[in-house]
């Protein structure tokens, strides 16, 4: 099926808010040693000041829905944008720890809800051969900005002597203003003006622009099984709760796929990378960049994983996935119990592959396909939410962790970790590809 340049358009620039939150998430790693040093900080204070962020990630997942719901799609991704651009800015000129929280905090709003709205209006408008894919690119950018991070932050740190820290995070300013002005082309999701805001006509109009090839009975047809799918959520009760037992399924793919991807090590050993690799005994520019390999090789994999998405499958990835993140990490933990430090690289650029491929390709869209059209929301909010407290979290405790216990148990624990998730994966993950968001509900047994 040919893709609809129009849609691959509002695709790309929704999941530009990928950009920013890749962005977001790293640039903090070439900054975080001047900032403990700057400010004297202590390993809870630092972890503190380098979480931040992330605790407003996590408020804004957990109330990324509202938003989305009330106010659209759209409207939301361009908020968004000028909280990325306001905490760039800020996060540059602060003049003290509680200051540079604040600012950090703003960004983490931004990021938590984007994890919300972006996956969510790409799915709401990309056909279902192609969703995976589609979807997938908010993950492309996730990674690209992870990678352009680490070589701004590299950069950066070679050519600016004052400040450097400074100019690491104000720059993300320039691709914030991008993306804001972007979002204004933007049209309103089509199953959030049928199925919420319940204007028919309007919906219609930019199915049309979807699918330009396609009849008006066709198009109908689809606007009938929006309506009928909502139809069907409110007739079951006045007002059906998301939690009931009816979303049992997609609650639970929702926690646990979002559960296993952090509790795979992921985020602390992208914050931490440089000081990963000094622990391996590198010096602190060799450190940094080989950083930069590590965006390099999650950026080919990530590739790899969207090319695969719509054809293997979601599940078959998760599994693929599981057996890397339990090689990477159980060689990884041996390198450091036994000394063998020169492997130590190629462990950490075999589990970025690994999650590449699997959590990261598919987390977002999985996410995204399993609620019903009335939840989808709540859903993406519920996934979101899990993904960042557990981000969050381990950010928080990663540097006294790294100081009381060795690299070894670490990397043993999170390598037990990715042995429950495969078990998941294999005996209870059923497979999305290729079926349309009103057709999930019988798939997964939800519809009434």
């Amino acid at each position: 099926m040919k893709l609809n340049q129009r849609v691959f358009l509002w695709s790309l620039t929704s999941s530009l808010a990928g950009f920013l939150f890749g962005f977001d998430t790293v640039v903090i790693s070439g900054a975080e040693k001047a900032i403990q040093s700057l400010w004297a900080l202590g390993d809870f204070q630092h972890g503190l000041a380098l979480s931040a962020a992330l605790w407003g990630t996590v408020v804004g997942s957990l109330v990324g829905g509202w938003p989305t719901d009330k106010f659209g799609r759209k409207n939301t991704l361009l908020w968004i944008g000028i909280l990325y651009l306001v905490s760039a800015i800020w996060s540059g000129l602060a003049t003290g720890m509680n200051s540079f929280m604040l600012a950090r905090f703003i960004g983490g709003l931004g990021v938590g809800i984007s994890t919300v709205a972006a996956p969510l209006y790409i799915s709401e408008i990309s056909p279902p051969e192609q969703r995976g894919t589609l979807t997938g690119m908010f993950q492309f950018n996730i990674v690209f900005g992870i990678l352009v991070a680490f070589a701004s932050n590299y950069l950066i740190g070679s050519w600016v002597t004052e400040n450097a820290w400074r100019w690491m995070l104000a720059v993300e300013s320039l691709p914030a203003l991008i993306f804001t002005a972007m979002c204004f082309q933007l049209p309103a999701s089509p199953r959030w003006l049928i199925a919420i805001r319940k204007d028919r006509s309007a919906g219609v109009t930019v199915l049309k622009q979807l699918r330009p090839e396609a009849s008006e009975a066709d198009i109908q047809q689809t606007v009938d099984e929006i309506v009928a799918s909502v139809r069907a959520e409110s007739d079951t009760t006045p007002a059906e709760p998301f939690w009931s037992r009816r979303l049992f399924t997609p609650i639970s793919i929702a926690f646990l796929v979002a559960f296993f991807n952090q509790l795979s090590g992921i985020n602390a050993i992208l914050y931490f990378s440089p000081r990963i690799f000094e622990l391996a005994g590198m010096g602190e520019q060799t450190a940094l960049l080989k950083s930069i390999g590590i965006g390099v090789t999650n950026l080919i994999f990530t590739f790899v994983g969207l090319y695969l998405i719509d054809r293997l499958g979601r599940r078959t990835l998760l599994l693929i996935g599981s057996v890397g993140y339990v090689l990477s990490l159980g060689t990884c933990a041996y390198a450091f119990q036994s000394e063998t430090f020169a492997i130590v690289p190629a462990c950490i650029f075999a589990f970025i592959a690994a999650h590449a491929m699997g959590q990261g390709a598919v987390i977002w869209v999985l996410i995204s396909e399993v609620f019903p059209n009335e939840h989808r929301a709540a859903g993406q909010a519920l996934g979101s939410f899990t993904h960042w407290i557990f981000a969050a979290i381990l950010t928080l405790v990663f540097p006294s962790v790294v100081d009381h216990f060795q690299p070894s148990m670490i990397f043993g624990f999170f390598c037990f970790m990715m042995i429950l998730q495969g078990l998941w994966v294999f005996t209870m993950l059923p497979e999305t590809k290729g079926i349309s968001l009103e057709q999930m509900e019988a798939k997964l047994g939800i519809r009434n």
